[in-house]
C-alpha cells in the first residue's frame, strides 16, 4: 500500500496551534466503526455565533452543542446498522447531513480567531474540530446530501451483502459468516475459492458509488483547506501529515524482517497440503482464498496446518469454545417438550447462541475489572447487539458504541464460538473502557490519544491472555512447560498479530493514492492487488479485472474507516504491553508476562485512559511508557523465540516473493460473479 502523500497545503486555524504543532486525530465516536461524528436534528446548521465571543467561549458552546446533539445521531447510526432497510438508511444519511451541515459551520465559526491569542487547550480544540470527521464534506449543500447518501447506502450494500447461486428452490444464498465459515474450516481448496470468490461479488456495485464518494469528500478536504481526504486523515498525529507516511515506514522496517520468515513458513505448510501449484502463486505468493480469512489479515484459522508441535499441549479454544455450545444447545433441546419443529430448533440454536455470546463478553469483562476497573451498565447487556439476528440484515462487523457520553455503551457484533470472536470481544471492550474513562472530559476530547491508541487498548488485555491465563478460565489444559509449548503459543499470536501487519499498512496506502489522484479509478483493482502483493505477498490465483471492485470487500472501505490506526496500534500494544508488566512488578520473559488481576497496572493504565484526546499523544504515551517515541523493538522482543525458530525452520528455503502485480486481464468465465 506505499506511495508518498502530497505535500501540505492547508493553512492553520490559528497561530498559536501552529506554535504548538498539534495535527489531532479525527475524533472516534464508535472506534471499530468510522461513522460520521454526532449531528442534530434541529436546528440544520450550527446556531449564530456571539459577535463577542471569545475562543474559549467558542469551544464551550460547541462542546454543550455537540453533547446536545449527540444521542439522536448515534441513535440513528445504531438503527441503520442493526436493522439495514430503505428507511432506516434514509433517517442515518439526514442524521449525518444535519451533523456535517453543523460541523462545517464550526469550522467556519472557528475562521474568527485565526491568529488571535488561547489557551493551548482552546487551540488543540479548535484544530480537533477541523479534523472531526474522516468524511469531509463539501459546503454545497446538495453535494453534501449526496455524500451522506452514498455513504450511508455504501454501508448498507455491505451489510446485507450475499452470495447466490442457483435458481428457484434450489437457489441459495450465503452471508459473509458462512463463506467465512467456509474460509476457517473447510480445507476443499475449490470450496474455499468459491467462497472467496462470492463474497467479493458483492463489492462489483459499488464501484460507481464509490468512486463519486471520492470526489465528494476530495471537495470537503479542499473546502477546509486540505489537499485531499488522505491529507485530512494524515493530520490527525500531533506531527506534520506528510510525516506519517515515513513513520510507518520506520516501523514497518523494524518488523518486516519477522513477517517474512512466517510467510515463508506459512507457504511450506500450503506446499505440503495443497501441493507447490495450488499452495503458492507465481513469485512465491501465498493464495488469497487459501489464508483462512476473506482479507488474509489474520492466519489463526490455519492453526491446523500451521501449528508446530502436535503434542505440546492444546491452544483449541475454538474447540473448546464449541464443545461448551454443543453442550447447552443439547441440554436446551433435551428440556424441550416433545419434538421440537424447525422454528423451535432455530430458537434453541439461537438461545444457544446468545449464551455463549455473553459468556464470552462476561469473560472478557472480568479481565477489566480484574484491573480495577468498573463492571459493564447494566445497559450495556440489554442493548448490545451479540448476535446475527434471524429477522433482519444487520452489519456484522464488530464494533464499539459510546450513545450518550454518559455511560450508556454497546458493542456490536454477530459472535460465534470460535477463537477469533472471543479475542474480539476484549478488543471491543478496550474502547468501551476508553469510553467510559474519559466520558467525564469535554466531548471535543472525547477520543484516543490518536486513533492507534484506541485500537491498541483492548488489544493489549489480549496479549496478557497467555496459557496460562486461558488455563485459569477453563479454556484450555495446563500446558507443558517446554520449548516445544512455547513455540506453539508464540505462533498462536503471531498468526493474529504478525500476519497483520502488512495488511494493516496497505489499506491505507491505497486509499491515500486514491484520494490524492495517483490510483485513477481505471486502475482501482489492479493497484489493490499490487499492494497486498508488495507488502502482504499474497495474490489471488485467477485474473482480478477491473470488473472487479476487490476493495470494497472489506468493510473499512465503503464504511470509511481510516485504517492506518490498526498498524500503529499492533505497534502499541506491545508498548503498552510491556509498561504494563513492568508496573506490575513482572521479572520474567515479556511473553509469559500476563498481568490479570494486578490493581497497580490497572491504575496506570485508567489513568491513561481517562487523558483521551486532551493532550498531544507523545505526552501521553510518554506517562505509560517513559518513551515518546512508537516503536516496535517491543515486538520484536516478545516473539524472540519464535523468530529463531522460523529461522531455523525456513533455513535453505528461498523466503520473500518476487511478485509485484497480478494479472488484471478479464476473469475466466469459471470466476463469474453469482447472481445477488
Amino acid at each position: 500500500m506505499k506511495h508518498r502523500p502530497v505535500t501540505s497545503r492547508r493553512a492553520p486555524l490559528s497561530t498559536a496551534v501552529a506554535a504548538l504543532a498539534i495535527a489531532a486525530l479525527a475524533l472516534s465516536f464508535s472506534a471499530c466503526k468510522r461513522t460520521p461524528s454526532p449531528g442534530s436534528e434541529a436546528p440544520p446548521a450550527t446556531s449564530a455565533a456571539p459577535a463577542d465571543e471569545t475562543a474559549d467561549q467558542f469551544v464551550a458552546r460547541v462542546n454543550q452543542e455537540m453533547r446536545d446533539s449527540y444521542t439522536e445521531l448515534s441513535a440513528a447510526q445504531w438503527i441503520s446498522s442493526t436493522y439495514i432497510n430503505d428507511d432506516s438508511e434514509l433517517l442515518a444519511a439526514k442524521a449525518n447531513e444535519r451533523w456535517l451541515t453543523r460541523l462545517n459551520g464550526w469550522i467556519e465559526q472557528a475562521r474568527r480567531f485565526e491568529g488571535q491569542p488561547m489557551s493551548p487547550q482552546t487551540a488543540r480544540a479548535i484544530m480537533l474540530l477541523k479534523l472531526m470527521t474522516a468524511m469531509p464534506a463539501p459546503r454545497d449543500p446538495a453535494k453534501l446530501a449526496e455524500l451522506t447518501r452514498i455513504a450511508t447506502k455504501m454501508e448498507g450494500m455491505y451489510g446485507s451483502g450475499a452470495y447466490c447461486t442457483g435458481e428457484g428452490e434450489a437457489r441459495k444464498c450465503r452471508q459473509l459468516g458462512e463463506l467465512e465459515n467456509v474460509l476457517r474450516g473447510n480445507r476443499d481448496y475449490a470450496a474455499q475459492l468459491d467462497a472467496w470468490r462470492g463474497w467479493h461479488t458483492i463489492a462489483q456495485p459499488m464501484r460507481k458509488d464509490y468512486t463519486r464518494f471520492v470526489e465528494l469528500v476530495n471537495e470537503g478536504a479542499k473546502d477546509m483547506g486540505f489537499a485531499d481526504a488522505g491529507e485530512v486523515w494524515r493530520s490527525g498525529y500531533d506531527m506534520p501529515p506528510a510525516q506519517i507516511a515515513a513513520e510507518t515506514d520506520r516501523l514497518w522496517g523494524q518488523v518486516k524482517p519477522l513477517y517474512e520468515q512466517l510467510h515463508c513458513y506459512a507457504r511450506t505448510r500450503l506446499d505440503a497440503k495443497y501441493g507447490k501449484d495450488k499452495g503458492e502463486v507465481a513469485g512465491g505468493m501465498l493464495p488469497a482464498h487459501l489464508m483462512g480469512n476473506m482479507w488474509q489479515q489474520d492466519w489463526s484459522n490455519l492453526w491446523d496446518l500451521l501449528q508446530p508441535y502436535r503434542d505440546a499441549g492444546s491452544l483449541d479454544i475454538t474447540g473448546a469454545l464449541q464443545r461448551q455450545y454443543r453442550q447447552d444447545y443439547s441440554a436446551r433441546l433435551a428440556r424441550h417438550a416433545g419434538t421440537p419443529d424447525s422454528d423451535a430448533l432455530a430458537e434453541i440454536e439461537r438461545a444457544a447462541q446468545l449464551d455463549s455470546a455473553r459468556q464470552m463478553t462476561t469473560r472478557a469483562q472480568d479481565f477489566y475489572v480484574s484491573l480495577g476497573m468498573p463492571k459493564l451498565p447494566e445497559s450495556y447487556w440489554e442493548n448490545t447487539q451479540f448476535i446475527k439476528p434471524r429477522d433482519r440484515d444487520v452489519v456484522c462487523h464488530a464494533s464499539a458504541w459510546d450513545m450518550n457520553m454518559a455511560g450508556d455503551v454497546r458493542t456490536k457484533m454477530c459472535m460465534q464460538p470460535n477463537e477469533e470472536d472471543f479475542t474480539t470481544i476484549y478488543h471491543e471492550l478496550g474502547h468501551v473502557y476508553y469510553y467510559l474513562a474519559y466520558n467525564k472530559l469535554p466531548p471535543i476530547f472525547q477520543s484516543g490519544a490518536h486513533d492507534g491508541f484506541h485500537e491498541a487498548i483492548g488489544d493489549t488485555i489480549v496479549l496478557a491472555m497467555t496459557p496460562q491465563y486461558l488455563q485459569s478460565i477453563g479454556l484450555v489444559d495446563a500446558q507443558q512447560q517446554s520449548h516445544e509449548a512455547l513455540i506453539n503459543a508464540q505462533m498462536r499470536m503471531a498468526l493474529a498479530k504478525v500476519a497483520f501487519l502488512p495488511f494493516g499498512l496497505m489499506i491505507d496506502r491505497w486509499r491515500w493514492g486514491v484520494f490524492d489522484g495517483s490510483i485513477k479509478p481505471d486502475r482501482y483493482n489492479q493497484a489493490w492487488w499490487e499492494l497486498k502483493a508488495k507488502y502482504q505477498g499474497v495474490a489471488p490465483v485467477q485474473a482480478r479485472g477491473e470488473e472487479f471492485f476487490d476493495p470494497g470487500a472489506k468493510y473499512h472501505v465503503p464504511g470509511n474507516t481510516p485504517y492506518t490506526r490498526y498498524f500503529l496500534s499492533h505497534v502499541l500494544q506491545f508498548q503498552f504491553y510491556k509498561a504494563l508488566c513492568d508496573a506490575s512488578g513482572f521479572k520474567g520473559p515479556l511473553y509469559e508476562c500476563s498481568f490479570y488481576g494486578n490493581k497497580a497496572a490497572g491504575e496506570k493504565y485508567l489513568a491513561m485512559l481517562g487523558k483521551g484526546a486532551s493532550q498531544p499523544w507523545q505526552q501521553t504515551l510518554k506517562e505509560l511508557t517513559g518513551g515518546e517515541r512508537m516503536d516496535a523493538s517491543a515486538v520484536l522482543e516478545y516473539f524472540a523465540p519464535l523468530q529463531a525458530w522460523l529461522q531455523q525452520q525456513n533455513e535453505g528455503q528461498s523466503c520473500g516473493w518476487t511478485g509485484t502485480a497480478v494479472a488484471t486481464g478479464p476473469a475466466a468465465a469459471s470466476s463469474a460473479p453469482g447472481k445477488r
